[in-house]
C-alpha cells in the first residue's frame, strides 16, 4: 500500500517521520506543502488536514497528523527495525525524553509563533532569532540533565539500539544549530548526534538535503 508523506524542507517534525521511514526500509512518496507561500491553508491541504500543519501520513486509507503519533503508528505498522521498547518503563522514558523536543521545545520556535511575535509585538527578525536560540537552549540543558539521570545513553539515548528518542533529539539538534545554537554546553546530546548523523537514514532527510531548501548540501 502506498504511503504519503506530506511535508515540507524545513519542518523538523517532517524530519523526524522521513527518518523513521528510512530506518524502516518503507518506501514513501512525500508532497511538499509550501508553509512559506500559506499552501496548508489552502483547500486541498485543509481538506486534508484541518489542522494546517505538516507533517501528515497517508498510507492504508488512513491520515494521521502529528509527527509523535506517526512515528508510533510506523512502530505498529512497521515494528522492524524495534524503535519503542516493550518494558512499559523503558517505554515510558523514550517517550518523554522525546517528548522534550517534540513537545516543549520545538512548538515554541516554529514559523507561525515567531510570525506572531512579529505581528502582535514588532519583534523583527533578530529578536525572532534571538527567542529561538533561548528555547533551543532551554532545550539543551533540559535534555543533557535527563541524559545524565536516566545514565543510559551510549552510541544512542538508550544504549546501542536506536528509538524514537534519537530521532526527537536529533531533529532539536538540527534545529538549534541552524539557529546558532552552540551545542558544546550539551556534550552528551551532541555526542548522540554525531552517531545519529553517521547514518544514511539521519543524514539524507537533512531538512537542508530536501528539494526547495536554500543551499542544499
Amino acid at each position: 500500500m502506498k504511503v504519503t508523506l506530506y511535508g515540507y524542507w524545513r519542518s523538523l517534525a517532517a524530519y523526524r517521520v522521513r527518518v523513521a521511514l528510512s530506518l524502516k526500509g518503507v518506501p514513501f512518496e512525500e508532497i511538499s506543502i509550501n508553509l512559506a507561500n500559506g499552501e496548508q491553508f489552502g483547500e486541498a491541504y485543509s481538506l486534508i488536514n484541518p489542522q494546517h500543519v505538516v507533517p501528515l501520513l497517508k498510507h492504508d486509507g488512513h491520515e494521521i497528523g502529528q509527527s509523535l503519533a506517526i512515528l508510533e503508528y510506523i512502530e505498529d505498522v512497521w515494528p522492524n527495525p524495534k524503535l519503542i521498547p516493550s518494558m512499559p518503563i523503558d517505554k515510558a522514558e523514550v517517550r518523554a525524553l522525546a517528548l522534550i523536543a517534540i513537545a516543549d521545545t520545538h512548538p515554541l520556535i516554529i514559523p507561525r509563533v515567531r510570525n506572531f511575535l512579529n505581528q502582535e509585538w514588532g519583534l523583527d527578525e533578530s529578536h525572532q532569532t534571538r527567542w529561538a536560540q533561548h528555547w533551543f537552549s532551554e532545550g539543551n540543558e533540559a535534555i543533557e540533565n535527563m541524559l545524565k539521570k536516566l545514565a543510559k545513553s551510549q552510541v544512542y539515548s538508550f544504549g546501542d539500539e536506536l528509538t524514537i528518542a534519537d530521532i526527537a533529539l536529533v531533529s532539536h539538534v538540527i534545529g538549534a544549530k541552524i539557529f546558532g545554537v552552540d551545542m558544546n554546553t550539551a556534550p552528551i546530546l551532541n555526542g548522540i548526534f554525531e552517531n545519529c548523523m553517521k547514518l544514511d537514514s539521519f543524514s539524507n532527510a537533512h531538512p537542508l538535503k530536501q528539494t526547495g531548501a536554500p543551499n542544499q548540501v
